[in-house]
């Protein structure tokens, strides 16, 4: 995983509004807010130098899926990209979302700190989703550390 100075160094210093490094990219399905389904999402900001391979994720999860089973298996649940905070439990490192390189998917059924016996993301009908991801440059907390599997973050 990548240090805070490397990332520091490549998406440089993150501030509280994204200015300077987040841009918007419009997606190929819509996706629902995890915590108020009938909230649609047509569009995300994440850091400029991750925008493509983000953009490139859904894509292929939409061909892969097709829309009626990405809702079907919650894949359209949003839980967020850039949140300038702290990574939860700290009291000084920032999270990764703060930089807008990592995303959230489906958090209710992927908590925090769920292993692979109970996270729905850990199901087999999901690594083909977790596959694409990694084909993008992305790795995935759950399936690196067994913890926190709605989480996606750039790996490099």
């Amino acid at each position: 995983m990548i240090t805070i100075d490397q990332l520091n160094k490549k998406y440089g210093i993150p501030n509280a509004t994204g200015k300077g490094y987040l841009t918007t990219i419009k997606l190929p399905y819509k996706m629902r807010v995890a915590w108020e389904k009938k909230s649609v999402v047509a569009q995300i900001q994440c850091h400029e130098l991750i925008a493509d391979q983000l953009l490139a994720v859904f894509e292929d999860i939409l061909l892969h899926y097709g829309y009626e089973r990405i809702v079907e298996l919650g894949i359209d649940l949003y839980g967020g990209c850039f949140n300038y905070r702290l990574m939860r439990g700290s009291t000084k490192t920032l999270s990764r979302h703060s930089w807008g390189i990592a995303i959230d998917l489906d958090p209710d059924r992927n908590l925090l700190k769920e292993t692979a016996r109970t996270a729905r993301f850990a199901r087999p009908e999901y690594k083909p989703m977790i596959d694409i991801f990694y084909k993008h440059g992305f790795i995935s907390l759950g399936r690196e550390k067994n913890y926190d599997w709605m989480h996606f973050e750039i790996g490099r």
